[in-house]
């Protein structure tokens, strides 16, 4: 019941304004972002490089209302590449795009976002690595996938995220799958309506369930974003079943979550990439990583009892 209300949350100024003055916030953002700066989050991709483990970077910030605005996101991105490529990187880190934040729901966002991404995904070809763009709110989906195809007549690499919690996702997997696109499928962590999104916990697992199997017999690279061992362990599964080699699909999980899991799966030989965001416009972010799971919301809210 707390997920709703705390995706609500995510949306509200004097929310936002709260979380970041209370005083165990910054321990507890630090769990799940690695830091502010390129400088900052560069030394931990090294460090998970060096364990066996890939990366695809995300620089957080979403809520943009200038065109202006989406010029930096597109250039931070951009700095990134430049960092990766200096350090020799690129062939272990990708980057995670929000279509908002290159100017998706500004005036002729549609355009403005494909302008503004599409340099950052040519970038990421020149370095030998990908951008894989990711899944909002239900109504931003058709532009996302209109730009996906589109860059990927140039860039074949680009990936896209897919929600199992909204209605339309099998048919959306049935066509990505059979068109050999690298697909991100998650569980959804939007506060979406129930014309359009399931909304049972266990009925979303069953659809995960159903949607990874679509992707892992079809003609794409699937990439298992989930922390759930069930789920994990049943991917494994139909990976076998479809024939896959370990290097034809791969596990994806949150910096900070689940550590020694991620450690065992690249171990074992598997693809682990590790979701790793960092910048300073971080709420929306953090608030969608405590709604997620209770177990981050009590390990927040003991933070603020004993650091006040």
């Amino acid at each position: 019941m707390l997920g709703p209300v705390i995706l609500a949350a995510s949306r509200s100024d004097k929310m936002r304004r709260f979380v970041s003055a209370a005083p165990g916030t910054k321990q507890v953002v630090a769990r799940f972002i690695a830091g502010e700066t390129v400088n900052d989050v560069v030394p931990i991709v090294q460090d998970l490089a060096a364990r066996g483990l890939e990366v695809t970077l995300d620089v957080v910030g979403e809520d943009i209302t200038t065109v202006e605005q989406s010029y930096a996101a597109r250039d931070a991105y951009l700095e990134l590449i430049g960092r990766l490529k200096e350090l020799g990187l690129g062939a272990r880190a990708e980057m995670s795009v929000k279509l908002s934040m290159f100017g998706q729901s500004l005036e002729n966002g549609h355009e403005l976002a494909l302008a503004n991404v599409r340099p950052v995904v040519a970038a990421a070809a020149e370095i030998g690595t990908t951008v894989t763009l990711d899944a909002e709110d239900h109504t931003t989906l058709d532009s996302m996938f209109a730009i996906h195809e589109e860059l990927r007549k140039d860039f074949p690499q680009t990936g896209c995220v897919i929600q199992a919690y909204l209605f339309r996702t099998e048919d959306d997997a049935r066509r990505l799958a059979a068109n050999g696109s690298r697909v991100r499928i998650v569980k959804g962590a939007y506060k979406e309506p129930a014309s359009v999104a399931i909304q049972d916990k266990p009925e979303i697992d069953k659809a995960y369930v159903r949607i990874m199997k679509i992707l892992m017999e079809g003609e794409g690279y699937p990439m298992i974003g989930s922390h759930d061992p069930r789920l994990i362990s049943v991917g494994q599964e139909l990976a076998r079943r479809a024939g896959r080699k370990l290097d034809e699909y791969e596990f994806q999980m949150l910096y900070g979550i689940r550590t020694e899991e991620q450690n065992r799966l690249a171990a074992e030989g598997h693809r682990m990439r590790v979701y790793t965001a960092y910048g300073t416009d971080w709420y929306g972010y953090f608030m969608r990583r405590l709604a997620e799971k209770p177990a981050n919301l009590l390990f927040f809210v003991r933070s603020i009892l004993t650091k006040g």
